[in-house]
């Protein structure tokens, strides 16, 4: 088998690695991307919350729907469902008459409103009531420019996800993915909803493999534009890179360890690809992997303690795991010849895989404690799956009803959300963490 780099398992196989070009790759501040997203939720989940999310007083001036931001992000979370609220606007000082809520059957309630400050920003409040008990269960003010207003409300969407199941939300996270359009390679961070989309950088070479450092400032990623396999780092803030690894060969898959103090790498210094630990601030290379055989996509457990790889010392592309200093491995996967991309959840409970079946490319988790493996999508060209930082949902890229899209999952598969881009490829997705 032919030496593959982690994500060329899949570009291989959709045939879509770029031929070389004589442009440079550009590095740029972060700008509007031109792909935008909409949002389609399919699905019927279990125990779900009834919520109601009122128009918010004031909202008729502006371009950004509060109210309707904050029902679409639960929603796309699977355990709330949405009921039509009363006729009217309400604000977080309006007296609640609890009774024709609850003869709704909603059991929360959002209010808020927008009021223009006159520092030209935007002041927008909420309060969150417990329907089912007559009270108020808190609220919060975020003044943000007009370009921070569906931020804004992916906060309220967090503090209501969070107020009300007891885990933190993710909707004021952020998703990085990689687009092609012709030549034209281009990197995009966008909202975990997938709006606000915005160009980190663009490239007419390829550029594969992104991976957030744990902080969510920062983005591995692997470029062609010395025509082999380069590992830059890209500041989302600053919009500026540096080159974190350059070695002899072929230098692929970059993954940082929980603590952002290192760096896995996938290295074909010693002639064929085997995985390599490193400090993130350079130096010498580490090898981890003493194989003859092809062993690539390395990345960390949530505790550090252990890695997630792929390696075909089997005979095909199979998942692997072994502690994070080296040593034996331990083969996970065991169903069909053709398991890649592993990506642990958060939490530490879940491990989310692409696994061929009858030729189609399928997303699965695999439930780490007992083994267990349940098929998540429906769809035959998945790739690259990435928990969302509370490990409750799984982003990926797919081909769906023709089109290339970007969709999520909750684990149990019940609920999915697709974000289908007007045109062009698109791959590689991964979410990225909580910011710190």
């Amino acid at each position: 088998m032919q030496a593959l780099n982690r994500s060329e398992w899949q570009l291989s196989r959709r045939n879509v690695l770029a031929q070389a070009s004589a442009l440079p790759l550009l590095a740029l501040p972060v700008s509007q991307a031109q792909a935008q997203f909409r949002v389609e939720v399919s699905g019927v989940g279990m125990t779900q919350i009834p919520f109601s999310s009122a128009k918010f007083r004031g909202n008729e001036a502006v371009g950004q729907d509060i109210a309707a931001i904050v029902r679409a992000d639960l929603e796309r979370s699977g355990q709330f469902r949405f009921v039509d609220p009363l006729a009217g606007a309400f604000d977080e000082n309006t007296a609640i008459d609890f009774a024709p809520w609850r003869s709704k059957t909603s059991d929360a309630l959002v209010t808020g409103s927008v009021t223009r400050m006159s520092d030209g920003r935007y002041d927008v409040r909420f309060r969150l009531w417990d329907i089912v008990r007559g009270q108020e269960l808190g609220g919060a003010s975020y003044p943000v420019p007009e370009s921070g207003l569906r931020n804004a409300a992916h906060k309220i969407a967090d503090y209501v996800y969070e107020k009300l199941t007891g885990e933190k939300g993710v909707f004021s996270t952020r998703i990085a993915y990689v687009t092609k359009n012709g030549r034209q390679h281009t990197l995009v961070v966008a909202d975990a909803d997938g709006e606000n989309a915005q160009t980190a950088l663009t490239s007419n070479e390829s550029i594969i493999s992104p991976s957030w450092d744990p902080r969510g400032r920062q983005l591995a990623y692997v470029s062609f534009e010395s025509r082999k396999p380069v590992i830059y780092s890209h500041d989302v803030f600053a919009g500026s890179r540096r080159l974190l690894v350059n070695f002899r060969g072929s230098n692929s898959a970059p993954a940082w360890s929980p603590d952002g103090s290192q760096l896995l790498a996938t290295l074909s210094i010693s002639g064929n690809a085997q995985i390599y630990a490193m400090s993130a601030t350079g130096g010498s290379p580490r090898r981890l992997t003493q194989s003859g055989s092809i062993d690539t996509e390395p990345v960390f457990s949530a505790d550090g303690n252990s890695i997630f790889f792929v390696s075909d010392r089997g005979g095909s592309p199979q998942i692997y795991k072994m502690g994070a200093k080296g040593g034996a491995a331990q083969r996970l996967t065991f169903s069909g010849s053709y398991n890649i991309s592993p990506a642990p959840s958060p939490d530490g409970r879940w491990l989310a895989f692409i696994s061929r079946v009858s030729g189609a490319f399928r997303l699965h988790v695999m439930d780490l404690s007992t083994g267990n493996v349940n098929a998540v999508s429906d769809t035959s060209a998945d790739e690259s799956p990435s928990f969302s930082p509370n490990s409750r949902m799984i982003i990926y890229a797919t081909r769906d009803r023709g089109q290339e899209a970007l969709m999520t999952s909750t684990v149990d598969g019940r609920i999915k959300t697709r974000l289908a881009a007007t045109r062009g490829d698109i791959r590689e997705p991964e979410w990225g963490p909580f910011l710190r």
